[in-house]
């Protein structure tokens, strides 16, 4: 019996140390030297100042920037608290929401029907991306704001579309971190 208690004794800690100490620095160091940019969150800095991450979300607001999709973590696009609402499609406070978030979009002046993920978060609440329709849908706010023509706008856009992975994963979408970047270097808001 003490011989037993013993091996297990002595598994438990040498496993404990290889898959819990020595497989997890392993593998962050290997991450570490093949993908260092991956590894440490896709972070974007501009002349040496962090601005965010590639793969987190962020809120957009003004009118002369793309607006992100509606957040539901936290405060919203709070990586600490990522979740969806939890509110089925019947659920009143969702649905006024929704209405309120449409008729907003509607205000815009634009004739097209609101893209879906204008007006619905995500279930992460974390989507650093739009689809190009819901980008399509804001370009006549923001060139008018930035005093840009839609045709550069649209070809700025389709610079930040992202095709679906391989091929056939996904569906195309836009970074919005890094078009609003962009328009700020090239476009800047007048004042």
């Amino acid at each position: 019996m003490k011989k037993n208690f013993l091996i297990a004794l002595w598994f438990t800690l040498v496993t404990t140390v290889m898959f819990g100490i020595l497989y997890p620095l392993a593998i962050t160091g290997l991450a570490q030297v093949l993908f260092p940019s991956k590894a440490n969150g896709q972070l974007i800095e501009r002349n040496g100042k962090l601005v965010g991450s590639r793969i987190i979300g962020q809120l957009f607001t003004g009118p002369g920037y793309f607006h992100s999709r509606p957040s539901a973590a936290g405060t919203g696009y709070d990586a600490t608290s990522s979740s969806g609402s939890n509110l089925g499609p019947t659920n009143k406070a969702l649905l006024d929401r929704v209405k309120a978030d449409v008729e907003k979009a509607k205000a815009e002046d634009s004739t097209a029907p609101v893209p879906i993920d204008l007006v619905t978060a995500s279930g992460s609440g974390l989507d650093p991306q739009i689809s190009p329709a819901a980008a399509e849908f804001q370009i006549p706010r923001v060139a008018r704001e930035r005093k840009i023509g839609e045709a550069d706008l649209r070809a700025l856009v389709h610079k930040f579309t992202e095709g679906r992975q391989f091929g056939i994963f996904g569906e195309p979408r836009v970074n919005l971190l890094e078009l609003n970047l962009e328009l700020d270097r090239t476009h800047p808001l007048p004042q």
